[in-house]
């Protein structure tokens, strides 16, 4: 079986993607991860499938690099959206299906700008902030992100109390200068650091706002694969709305590949 399909990027976080508005690609979970194996496959973070939605532009349909339907992904959102206009399913604006819901989306030039589901808490504990972004994020402030074992200690921050087999992103964040971060983030499903995460910046971006280590509603977040910017409205309930990711995302090559 002959497979096409697309690799996409965004500040390093990467995607293979597959145009399945015929369902002619059927998801299994050993295929998948072949697709993603960055030494027997294609490679990638993830994999994303573009469907056919009735009350939208198009399904967004996220697996993880192990093969598992994964909850909501910022970076790959923003990647489908400029597949969608590479594809000419839509233009400058873009309203899509997601696991978490609907989002909408604007095309400015190479930038994205993804909105993000609303953020009904946040909350803070001894060591560290927990939220939901689309995708649960541990996220912890420290002083020198890059003095961090991400890999080894976000393991086991991953998979210990009180997250266990369910798990949890991993992030680790230094406060900058001018209302700006820098970040690192263990991804669960990937098990590893990758370059990027979008729902781990937008958390990081919040969680460092609701510890007073930022007083801006729109934070510059510096990860590990380049720059993205969130922007966001803190609601008199203590809730965040109107949260916007933004950042490249960019086409790398496309192909075909063959599969038994």
């Amino acid at each position: 079986m002959k497979i096409q399909f697309y690799k996409y990027q965004g500040v390093g976080n990467d995607f293979v993607m597959i145009d399945n508005r015929f369902a002619n690609f059927v998801p299994e979970k050993e295929l998948i991860e072949k697709l993603c194996d960055r030494n027997f496959g294609i490679g990638a973070d993830g994999l994303i499938l573009l469907e056919n939605d009735a009350n939208s532009d198009f399904q967004m349909v996220y697996f993880n690099s192990d093969g598992q339907v994964s909850t909501m992904c910022g970076n790959g959102g923003r990647c489908i959206v400029r597949f969608a206009s590479d594809l000419g399913i839509i233009q400058d604006t873009a309203k899509f299906q997601a696991i978490d819901g609907f989002h909408e989306a604007r095309i400015e030039n190479e930038i994205i700008h993804l909105k993000m589901s609303n953020v009904v808490s946040v909350e803070k504990l001894p060591t560290h902030y927990f939220l939901n972004t689309g995708s649960p994020h541990h996220v912890e402030f420290v002083q020198v992100v890059d003095d961090v074992d991400v890999p080894n200690y976000g393991r086991i921050i991953r998979y210990g109390a009180p997250y266990f087999n369910e798990g949890t992103n991993v992030n680790f964040v230094e406060t900058l200068p001018g209302n700006a971060l820098k970040i690192r983030t263990y991804e669960r499903g990937v098990e590893d650091e990758t370059l990027a995460c979008g729902t781990g910046v937008t958390a990081a971006a919040i969680a460092a706002y609701e510890a007073g280590k930022v007083n801006s509603d729109e934070v510059v977040v510096y990860a590990e694969g380049g720059e993205l910017r969130v922007k966001f409205f803190k609601n008199p309930s203590g809730g965040f709305e109107n949260v916007w990711l933004s950042g490249p995302a960019e086409f790398v090559f496309k192909g075909l590949i063959e599969v038994e």
